[in-house]
């Protein structure tokens, strides 16, 4: 049995997987009792998913909603917990419904337990949602 990847390599691996739009081997990457937080959403957004099937089920559509091309300017942190790293990125692509230009910073506090995400704080760009034409996942809009 092989050891579990460490958390900067998971973190580039989930990301080579949204690029691919694979969500299910994604979210085959969180812990069975995984714990999703956005810190900062707008009203009518979700703030905490709780569990593997609720990120799941937020992440079913993601690939309807956004095109994802490419991350760049990826810097990972890590800390004094060799299981946690902080995350800066952008994400870019396209809006699916409009074609309008997807671009989106990311803050991310990530914690991995027996090589699953246990932790995900994301601390994306809450601004962003607020442009006229954006069609986000996650949204009650």
């Amino acid at each position: 049995m092989s050891a579990p990847m460490p958390p900067a390599d998971l973190y580039r691996h989930s990301l080579r997987l949204l690029l691919d739009k694979n969500i299910p081997a994604w979210v085959a990457l969180w812990a069975e009792d995984g714990l999703m937080e956005f810190p900062f959403v707008p009203e009518g957004w979700p703030r905490r998913l709780e569990g593997r099937e609720a990120v799941a089920e937020y992440m079913r559509h993601y690939p309807d909603h956004i095109d994802l091309h490419d991350f760049p300017d990826l810097r990972i942190h890590q800390t004094t917990d060799p299981q946690t790293i902080v995350v800066e990125m952008r994400g870019v692509g396209r809006l699916v419904q409009t074609d309008a230009p997807f671009d989106m910073t990311y803050i991310a506090v990530v914690t991995v337990r027996d090589g699953r995400i246990a932790s995900y704080r994301d601390y994306w760009n809450p601004l962003t949602v607020l442009e006229p034409g954006a069609d986000f996942v996650g949204s009650d809009r």
